[in-house]
């Protein structure tokens, strides 16, 4: 294909996975098998890293060399991901969810579950090791 042409379809077909880089690995995996229900699928001792699932979509949990001295991402000032989204099955799970994860000490909620366009709520929180997490549920028709 040349620089001139353009493709009729998508080059990708979706997300096969999402690398983050965490500051204590042991808490990420607690964090997401325990809390948020995922299932461990392997972990690679010599990097450190972890791989866990929720059936659909993978995370790779990078242990990160020196945590106490890595810079916390900002938003704002930092290029790179901003945040994560990932679905909640219905609108009361969503709320259940924002309820279960407000109430831990390990977890600082940015903002309640509110409408995001006609269509869908959602919350964003900051989860352990400091990554902004968003849940996002689609309003049931």
């Amino acid at each position: 294909m040349s620089n001139n042409e353009t493709m009729t379809s998508p080059a990708t077909i979706g997300l096969h996975h999402l690398g983050l880089a965490v500051p204590n690995l042991n808490e990420s995996i607690r964090f997401f098998c325990d809390v948020l229900g995922y299932k461990l699928l392997g972990e690679k001792p010599d990097y450190p890293a972890a791989f866990v699932t929720d059936g659909t979509t993978m995370l790779t949990l990078w242990q990160v060399e020196e945590p106490e001295t890595a810079t916390p991402f900002n938003r704002r000032k930092n290029i790179g991901l901003h945040h994560f989204a990932m679905r909640v099955p219905s609108i009361e799970q969503l709320h259940t969810l924002h309820q279960q994860l407000a109430a831990r000490d390990d977890v600082e909620i940015e903002f309640a579950p509110a409408p995001s366009g006609a269509s869908s709520e959602h919350f964003i929180c900051l989860i352990p090791g400091g990554l902004r997490m968003e849940f996002v549920a689609s309003v049931e028709a």
